[in-house]
């Protein structure tokens, strides 16, 4: 643990994927580092995402070639990096005379093969969709259409991973941990902290501030750090829902409503189906919202102009919102808004700089993180090289193709528990897994059953190394399995977990 009676050279505000990356890229470089979330980690945006590694087909037409080829570069290196928790999904982009013309669409999806060097994920193929599987769940009138790679990514366990290895290498990880005040003082900035539990405070001091508070970094602006300037950011609500399983094949698909909004039907934990996004500006309360049934309704109707099997609201298991803090670049429609980030540099020269980031998205967390990374440079002084596009998180050390190997590897291992089991845990936990599971030969050995798998070994493993304290620090970010439990399971993991304490 770094000694807070002396400064950090960085201090980072905000627990989502941006600040957790940026956090372990500045301590791998010899930084002494510092975070504080208010919350718990990806509690915000990194946790209600589609979760989706990709270039971002439709960004082609707003020209954003350097953020698509960016975005296309790094899905591989994610990949390589976190196979437990990357892996790669075939899209299937139905197509009919309301879209584009198929000679556009076909040039376009050349350009997505091409700018972003791909190696291990497959190119984009043309689909006869009377024969192929992809056809046999969508209306008959859906013929023909096209086939392309991207990733999948569980969202809120790349926050937390990125968190666990900074923390790894010194950095010091303070979660429901507000920053209330900032203020620059000899050369330093003076930090007040606020325990979100006990409401104690304490200070401590920072030669850098990096402000990564997502939909709150104006609020942080105006707050804590007294800045009245303008609005700096976008807030634009995207909403999903979970239904249950929609068809059996592995694809995705891309679809485009009749507003030519983008969204996405995606297999979602074994037994359920994820739609989703919408996107709508929003201007409620960052700490209280949720889907709107105006997005609930668009989302269904638009699923059933697609699928021969008509959705409708009994069909819903979950539904989850999130809000992206858009860089305001003054663009009319929500959906056109740049999904690109911005970083500026506040305080003179002689100052203790504030660094904010506004906007970006998951997909470029990594090259975003290096991007900050050159201004702390010229800030503070140069430590160490960049080092991230080759370092495997938490549980990734193995091949990118490999995680059926490990699956089927610690299956022959632990032949006394379930392979559903072991296989998801290994989708959350890789090269650590076996860790977890430790000597157990039956499931009676990992303690406590709460319900939908989850086992008193995994709570502990998450409440010691992952900084959950509550039920929905597990079920909601962590894993997905309060999609299994009951209200009454959740309520006694809860209870159990706050006993812990």
């Amino acid at each position: 643990m770094t000694d807070t009676s002396s400064p950090y050279d960085v201090f980072i505000v905000g627990g989502g994927i941006n600040g957790c990356g940026i956090a372990r890229d500045a301590v791998g470089r010899g930084y002494s580092v510092g975070l504080c979330e208010k919350e718990d980690l990806a509690k915000g945006t990194s946790s209600g995402s589609t979760k989706l590694i990709h270039g971002g087909l439709r960004y082609l037409e707003h020209y954003e070639f350097r953020l698509v080829r960016e975005s296309l570069m790094e899905r591989e290196t994610l990949w390589r990096n976190a196979p437990h928790i990357i892996w790669p999904l075939r899209f299937v982009l139905p197509h009919h005379s309301g879209l584009r013309p198929a000679w556009l669409l076909r040039l376009g999806l050349f350009l997505y093969d091409h700018l972003g060097g791909r190696k291990l994920l497959p190119p984009t193929k043309a689909l006869n969709l009377r024969s192929h599987p992809a056809g046999a769940p969508l209306k008959d009138s859906f013929t023909r259409g096209f086939e392309y790679s991207d990733c999948w990514v569980q969202d809120a366990r790349l926050t937390i991973l990125n968190a666990r290895d900074a923390a790894d290498r010194g950095a010091d990880i303070m979660t429901r941990t507000e920053c209330v005040r900032l203020t620059r003082r000899d050369g330093l900035w003076d930090i007040e902290l606020r325990d979100a539990d006990s409401g104690e405070t304490r200070t401590c001091s920072a030669r850098l501030v990096v402000n990564a508070a997502g939909p709150w970094v104006d609020t942080l602006l105006r707050g804590a750090a007294g800045d009245n300037g303008a609005r700096n950011v976008r807030l634009v609500q995207g909403s999903h829902i979970v239904t249950k399983k929609l068809y059996d094949h592995d694809r995705c698909y891309i679809f485009q409503n009749s507003d030519q909004r983008i969204f996405f039907a995606i297999p979602y934990e074994q037994d359920f189906t994820l739609i989703g996004t919408t996107d709508r500006d929003f201007d409620g309360d960052l700490d209280d919202f949720g889907i709107s049934d105006k997005e609930t309704d668009y989302l269904l109707a638009g699923a059933s102009d697609y699928f021969k099997q008509a959705i409708g609201r009994d069909d819903i298991v979950w539904t989850y919102s999130g809000v992206r803090p858009l860089y305001d670049d003054g663009t009319g429609a929500a959906q056109e808004a740049t999904r690109d980030y911005v970083l500026r540099v506040d305080g003179e020269p002689d100052e203790p700089a504030l660094i904010n980031v506004f906007g970006g998205k998951i997909t470029t967390f990594r090259r975003l993180a290096e991007s900050m990374l050159e201004k702390i440079e010229t800030r503070i002084g140069k430590r160490g090289p960049s080092w991230t596009a080759d370092a495997p998180l938490p549980g990734g050390d193995f091949p990118a193709v490999g995680a059926q190997r490990l699956t089927d590897d610690l299956i022959a291992q632990y032949p006394g528990l379930s392979k559903t089991l072991i296989a998801r845990m290994v989708r959350h936990y890789g090269t650590l897994t076996g860790s977890i599971l430790g000597q157990a030969r039956t499931p009676d050995d990992l303690g406590l059953h709460f319900g939908g798998g989850l086992y008193e070994a995994e709570v502990r493993h998450l409440m010691q190394n992952e900084w959950a304290r509550r039920a929905d620090d597990v079920l909601w970010r962590r894993t997905k399995l309060g999609l299994r439990l009951s209200r009454v399971e959740i309520e006694a993991l809860d209870d159990w977990m706050s006993r812990q304490a």
